[in-house]
Formats: structure tokens, C-alpha cells, sequence
């Protein structure tokens, strides 16, 4: 955006004099033209429809195929810079004419690259990139500019695709040493305007862009980003930033005094952002244990159609002493749940373990669903390999329990497009799962186990201690070690039902909100059933999870309820009152009869 070598800043030079001559001189910050005024300043186009830079909505971008790989020319050489100068409006590098090409990524010409310049804030609470994604502005931002091969600037301008620039986000990190390409060039970093020394710089527009995925794009039509705002820029804006070590980010504006170098975003009034086809697959995302990974939980709403920054997002801590009672949520009708041979594949994902099933098998519905929904695999979500590790997603009065089963349902009346996009097209069955308790004593357990009795002196037995929901769970983390790798897909072949995993836990007794989605692109399409009894399971099955995949705490964070309600099943304990206060008032009533 802020193509101030290019025709956007009075001090281009000779070369883009006539583009940026306005009349009137023009600042970010300090002046009098500062951005809400570049539209009155002479010749201006700066208050048009077709502005850059603008917020890119990813859930409202189109695909578009014809947005393919670039052609880069020179974009290697090591001896193209020609010149680094503060121009008073940003840091340019001007590059020697006639030897750095664009072509491709949908662009009809080829253009010749010009220069390149940077857009930057003045501290990490202030980030300056002028392109927004999902409303997060980056630390910074490089444009570089090119200009369609056989035209002058003054029929650049006048083109309405003239001019093609390339915007990289810029990311701040604390890893590694300050060091390296950009290290070499911020030491050229001044803040004399006078002086634009040629330079022998052997670093290549390559050494900057770094592992980029320069195939990851979006598209559309815009504008020179300072006067006079020309409106004719093809704009390529890729996706995944440049991560750049935070010290180094700091001396632009440090070394050039210059705090603010971003022109705010403008309207996208009627045009059409387009992306290009990687785009529409799942970009990579990890949870915040995962390591290095740029999208981690916090950064979910920047990811292509993501729904992550929502007011109806998923987990949720459930508070019990809010949730509304709702006598329409009765028991559910589980179809097929006691099939043994309904699951057809179980998979290491990388972000989970989930076991497919064969379609159009198992069914739920009741439950106050009011459809019937086809289930479509079950996953699940844990936290670290220790005893006390805690990694369910829901929590309930802010308790995370150690694991959490998820069983995954379309409404069967839809196709899984359809069901994404539809507010209760998806029906998710949420379980806690804890560890089973050891018995006070093996003799108490063996004597209770002799007399085929379900009860101890303690009370009732636990959840999962029943043999079959043992063996079941027994079988199924038996798999874990064939799908060690990530993406690994194997068959299953043992008789295990969803019955047998959820063993004798209470299914009508549940709480019910509407929510999304806990994954990447969390569309908020989901009716979820969360139940209050826990799943028993083995402790050392449950480390199986975290030690045979090597994924640690695989669950988001809670998310905000905003202004939604939770539902929870009728508690027949909460209309009858017990037994001592009825016994106290018959017997008060009598009292009364009597006197």
C-alpha cells in the first residue's frame, strides 16, 4: 500500500514525480493532510470506491482457479537492490530497472518490478500493516511494486490494472537471533531524507520473503495506498506472513522516527475479494502446545473461511447454577449404537484420534433435536501424558476433566455442505471421561464381585467397570500404536460398539446449547449435548493417548458464552424435596390441625 517510491510519496523522485504531485504535502500522523484528509488534497482519488487497503473477510472470499502459481524473475539475485532511502513516508528499496519480473497468479501481463517498501506501527500494541485479515492488523507489512511491462508511470496510473503489488504480512516472534537478511537491511535503516546512496547489498527479494507459500493468496482490485490513491492496482495479498524477530520490527520506526507508516482500511463497497485454490482447503493449524505454528487457538479467525471469531463458538464453561431447565429435553432414540461392526476406520489426524464410521448406519435423534441425525465418526481430546493432566474441552463450573469423547452427527436430511451451513445442522454428542477409581480394598471388591452384586458399602458401582466397556476400551487404544504417524488410516476390524465405549453412563441426563464446531473453520452449526455422568476408563489407557500419538493437550481454550443460554435436562431431585423436609412439613401441618 503506501507505494511511496512508486507514486505515492513526493520525495519518489524523477521517476514517480508526476504521480505523487499533489499539490500539497501529505503525513500519517503530525500534519495537517493526515489520512481522513488525503481526499481534498489536489488531484486526489483518494475518497473512490475502488480504495486500498481493506479488512479481508475470509469467510466472504471466492475461490478463484485461475489464481495459480507465479512466475518470479530475479527474485533470487543477490544484486538487484540499488538503493535503501526514508523517504519521510517509509523505507524504500529501489531496484535496478529492467531485471525483477511478475507474472502468473492470474495477473493478464507481466509487469517489471520497481521497488519495494514497508508500512509499520510504533510499538507490538500498535501494529502497523495496512491489510487487515478478520480484523487483526500485523506487526508489519512489505509491499512490492511492479508496474505492467511497456507502459510509463503516467500510463500506469491511468490503467486500471497498471500496477501489481505484492503485500506480505510481516509477524512478530521471539524466537531465533536477530540476525541474517533482514538484520543486513535494517542496518542500512536512517532517517536522513536527503541522501540515497547506491549500495552493494547481496540479498535477494527471496532472502526476505523467506517459506512464504507464494501458491496461498487473495485477489482483488484496489489502489495506490497514498496520494494520489490511484485506482489501479491489481492487489495479490498473501497469506501466510513473514515471521520476523520483534527487535528488528522495532527499527523502522526507531531509526526513522516515523511511529505511524499505515494508511487505515477503507471501504470494500462492492467488489469481490477472490483467493486462490489452496486456499480453500484447510490451511495448517495447530493447538498452543503444538510448537512453532503461526495459527495456534488465538489466531483461528485469521485462517481462509474461518467462522473462529464468532459470538456462538465452542467449548464452553458450563455453569450449573445457570443452566435453565427445558422439560423438552427428553430421552434420545440411539439407532445402531449397539453395532459392532459400525466403525469402519480410526485415524491419527494430527490435531486428534477419530474413528470413522460406515454411513448411514448409526442414527440419533429425541433429545429435543427435532431431527433425525446420521453419525459420522467420533473423536477425542485430552491434555498431557501425567496422572493429573486435564484436557476435556467443556469444563463445568470451571472443572476440565482429563478427556473428552466427541460423537459427531449430520442431519440426515442434509449433505455435510449443507449441514456446515445451517445453524443445527450438526449435532454433537460431548462425554467427559476420567479415570475409573481404584476399590477401597480388593477384598471388598472381591467379595462384592463373588455375590454378582453392583453395589459396595461405598454405593453404586462406577461408570466403566463393567467387563465389556473394559475390554472395549482395551481394544480400541490397541490401535494407537499402528497410528503413530501422522495421517495414518487403518482399518478396524474388532467388534466394538458405541454402547460398549460409553458403557452405563445416564444418557438423559445433559445439558444443551448451541455452538460451533471446535475446530478449524468453526462454523457455528452445531446443537450440543454435553452429559453430566463421566465415562470410567483405565488410567493407563487414557495415557495411551498423549504417549502413542505424541500430541499433547489437543483441546481450545473456553470460549465467551455472549448472550447464549444452557439448557439442562428436568432433575426430578430438584421438584421433589427430600424426604426429611416432607416428613417436617406433614408434621407441622398436623401441629396446626390440632391447635
Amino acid at each position: 500500500m503506501h507505494f511511496s517510491s512508486l507514486v505515492l510519496c513526493l520525495t519518489l523522485g524523477a521517476l514517480l514525480k508526476d504521480v505523487s504531485a499533489t499539490g500539497s504535502e501529505w503525513c500519517y500522523t503530525g500534519c495537517v493532510n493526515t489520512p481522513g484528509y488525503w481526499e481534498d488534497l489536489e488531484g486526489s482519488y483518494c475518497g473512490g470506491k475502488r480504495q486500498s487497503p481493506i479488512d479481508i473477510d475470509t469467510s466472504m472470499v471466492q475461490t478463484d482457479p485461475k489464481l495459480l502459481n507465479f512466475t518470479f524473475v530475479n527474485f533470487t539475485s543477490q544484486h538487484v537492490i540499488k538503493t535503501i532511502v526514508y523517504d519521510g513516508h517509509t523505507v524504500k528499496c529501489k531496484l535496478k530497472e529492467h531485471e525483477v519480473e511478475v507474472s502468473g497468479g492470474g495477473l493478464d501481463e507481466t509487469y517489471s518490478t520497481l521497488q519495494f517498501h514497508f508500512h509499520w506501527g510504533h510499538t507490538e500494541h500498535h501494529p502497523g500493516s495496512e491489510h487487515k485479515i478478520n480484523g487483526y492488523r500485523y506487526p508489519m507489512e512489505m509491499h512490492i511494486v511492479s508496474l505492467k511491462k511497456g507502459l510509463t508511470v503516467d500510463e500506469a496510473v491511468k490503467d486500471s490494472t497498471g500496477i501489481a503489488v505484492l503485500g506480505f504480512f510481516i509477524n512478530a516472534t521471539e524466537d531465533g537471533h536477530a540476525t541474517g537478511p533482514w538484520s543486513m537491511l535494517t542496518s542500512y535503516l536512517s532517517n536522513k531524507t536527503d541522501i540515497e546512496p547506491q549500495i552493494n547489498l547481496n540479498l535477494s527479494i527471496n532472502d526476505l520473503i523467506g517459506n512464504v507459500d507464494l501458491t496461498k493468496y487473495y485477489r482483488y482490485m484496489g489502489s495506490l495506498t497514498t496520494p494520489k490513491c490511484n485506482e489501479a492496482v491489481v492487489w495479490t495479498v498473501f497469506h501466510e506472513p513473514i515471521n520476523l524477530h520483534k527487535d528488528l520490527i522495532q527499527l523502522f520506526p526507531m531509526k526513522t522516527g516515523l511511529p505511524i507508516a499505515y494508511r487505515p482500511t477503507q471501504q470494500l463497497n462492492t467488489r469481490q475479494v477472490f483467493a486462490s485454490p489452496p486456499l480453500s482447503q484447510h490451511a495448517p493449524w495447530c493447538y498452543e502446545a503444538h510448537g512453532k505454528c503461526v495459527y495456534s487457538p488465538s489466531k483461528w479467525h485469521l485462517l481462509p473461511q474461518s467462522h473462529c471469531g464468532g459470538d456462538r463458538q465452542s467449548p464452553i464453561n458450563i455453569e450449573r447454577k445457570n443452566a435453565m431447565v427445558d422439560k423438552n429435553l427428553g430421552g434420545f432414540t440411539f439407532t445402531h449404537f449397539n453395532d459392532k461392526h459400525a466403525i469402519k476406520t480410526i485415524t491419527n489426524t494430527g490435531h486428534t484420534v477419530k474413528c470413522k464410521l460406515k454411513e448411514n448406519t448409526v442414527e440419533v435423534s429425541g433429545g429435543g433435536l427435532g431431527h433425525v441425525y446420521s453419525t459420522i465418526q467420533f473423536h477425542f481430546h485430552w491434555g498431557l501424558p501425567s496422572h493429573d493432566s486435564k484436557g476435556s474441552e467443556h469444563t463445568v463450573d470451571s472443572q476440565r476433566y482429563p478427556m473428552e469423547l466427541h460423537i459427531v452427527n449430520k442431519r440426515k436430511d442434509l449433505t455435510l455442505t449443507q449441514a456446515v451451513e445451517t445453524h443445527n445442522g450438526l449435532a454433537v454428542l460431548g462425554f467427559f471421561i476420567e479415570a475409573k477409581e481404584i476399590p477401597k480394598s480388593s477384598s471388598s471388591s472381591s467379595s462384592s464381585s463373588s455375590s454378582g452384586s453392583s453395589s459396595s458399602s461405598g454405593g453404586t458401582e462406577h461408570q466403566g467397570t463393567n467387563p465389556t466397556s473394559h475390554m472395549a476400551w482395551t481394544n480400541l487404544t490397541n490401535y494407537l500404536s499402528l497410528i503413530k504417524e501422522i495421517g495414518r488410516e487403518v482399518t478396524f476390524t474388532d467388534e466394538i460398539s458405541i454402547d460398549d465405549l460409553l458403557g452405563d453412563v445416564n444418557r438423559d441426563s445433559y445439558y444443551r446449547y448451541n455452538g460451533s464446531l471446535t475446530t478449524p473453520s468453526c462454523n457455528e452449526a452445531v446443537v450440543w449435548t454435553v452429559f453430566k455422568e463421566t465415562i470410567k476408563v483405565d488410567q493407563a489407557l487414557m495415557m495411551m493417548f498423549p504417549n502413542s500419538t505424541e500430541q499433547h493437550d489437543v483441546f481450545r481454550p473456553v470460549q465467551p458464552l455472549h448472550s447464549r443460554k444452557i439448557y439442562t435436562t428436568y432433575s426430578a431431585s430438584i421438584a421433589i424435596a427430600p424426604v426429611p423436609i416432607i416428613l417436617f412439613m406433614v408434621l407441622a401441618s398436623l401441629w396446626a390441625f390440632f391447635i
